[in-house]
């Protein structure tokens, strides 16, 4: 049990909301199978706009309103993946909590039809990968009073984003085989521009660096800046996108109460002037590789000091300096419970790989596995 200490005012909690992207596989086969426009068409008429279109049409994404109690995103999350699984099965295919595609069919594969999903397959041509490429992340928003003080979060956050990403590490298969890494979604990620922890900037500097990279033709619009944290371009929030999607439900609201209870701390130090870490960013860079190749098993790069050590150990003080904003908002002791159920099953990549070995070596098993995990409720 983590003790919080301090007599002062609790700090301000701010509201959490998640993304997550599912991919769809035929029932058959287990491979990714274009059927999200039946899909989203069938779910829309419970959840509106909380369900939409990705850049494949093997994907769906599911929004959550934003919570202030962890308990009512935990619902909300529940709630649009059973619904979202339920048109899946009626459209004869399975909604899959994967950051990869574990198994994958020859062809390259059409891009949702969408203007700007069009455009942006003809300019980068050569990054697709056909459903190779079909990832799916889970998306933190943390809100904000805005563009200036979403920037200063990121900053302060950015050091801390390799010890949340080795927490969700669930993409160890691509293509039919095993990747090498706890999350190859990561690597493939990679090859799209921007990509990376993000370059700490104030307000003014963000406008001119999105601009140029647009003018510059870089980016075909401000969406595509894909930093691992960014600023949102059409809500008050901070967006950090370091995470796999999780089948286990646990997995995510854990991920979303840590992010939020570090953002409550970290947004009182920027209150009180203290400056960002120093950290350099090809450390934070290479952190982030280390995070995506082993996960929870190998070491990590401390954000305070820049020195390697245990990526559990750097869990436990990520813990403990978010304490005071968990605390706050209600969520240490869900914290504590999800990470000890975690440390208890291993994280989605290792529950991936047991599944593969309980069944022989068969990758369809843990396209069954996975599909079973994202509608189960814990």
């Amino acid at each position: 049990m983590i003790a919080v200490t301090g007599t002062g005012a609790p700090p301000a909690v701010p509201t959490v909301g998640v993304e997550e992207e599912f991919l769809l596989v035929d029932r058959r086969t287990r491979l990714p199978v274009e059927r999200a426009p039946q899909v989203i068409e069938a779910a829309t008429g419970v959840l509106g706009d909380q369900v939409q279109n990705e850049f494949f049409p093997v994907q769906v994404e599911v929004c959550s309103r934003p919570a202030e109690r962890i308990d009512d995103l935990r619902a909300d999350l529940a709630h649009l993946r059973s619904v979202v699984a339920g048109a899946a099965a009626d459209a004869g295919c399975l909604l899959v909590a994967s950051g990869t595609p574990v198994l994958s069919g020859p062809g390259p594969g059409p891009v949702t039809d969408n203007p700007r999903y069009r455009r942006m397959a003809a300019r980068y041509a050569g990054v697709l990968q056909g459903y190779d490429g079909a990832l799916c992340g889970c998306h933190v928003h943390l809100g904000t009073a805005g563009r200036g003080q979403a920037l200063a979060l990121c900053n302060h956050l950015r050091p801390w984003l390799p010890v949340v990403q080795a927490l969700a590490v669930n993409s160890p298969f691509s293509v039919g085989r095993d990747s090498g890494f706890a999350s190859w979604r990561t690597v493939q990620w990679s090859r799209w521009p921007t990509v990376g922890p993000a370059p700490v900037l104030d307000e003014a500097q963000y406008e001119a660096l999105a601009d140029a990279l647009v003018e510059c033709g870089v980016l075909l619009d401000r969406r595509m800046i894909y930093w691992y944290a960014r600023p949102s371009e059409h809500v008050p929030t901070l967006e950090v996108r370091i995470a796999d999607v999780n089948a286990d439900l646990d997995t995510v609201v854990l991920l979303a109460a840590l992010l939020r209870g570090l953002a409550t701390v970290l947004l009182g130090e920027i209150e009180a002037g203290r400056p960002a870490p120093a950290l350099p960013g090809g450390v934070v860079g290479a952190a982030h590789w280390q995070a995506a190749r082993t996960g929870l098993s190998g070491e990590g790069v401390d954000p305070c000091t820049g020195r390697h050590a245990p990526m559990t150990a750097l869990v436990d003080r990520l813990v403990e300096r978010a304490a005071p904003g968990l605390a706050a908002a209600g969520d240490l002791a869900t914290v504590e419970s999800a990470l000890a159920r975690l440390r208890r099953l291993g994280t989605g990549a290792a529950r991936q790989r047991r599944a593969l070995q309980r069944h022989g070596g068969r990758l369809a098993a843990v396209v069954d596995h996975l599909a079973e995990l994202t509608v189960a409720v814990p």
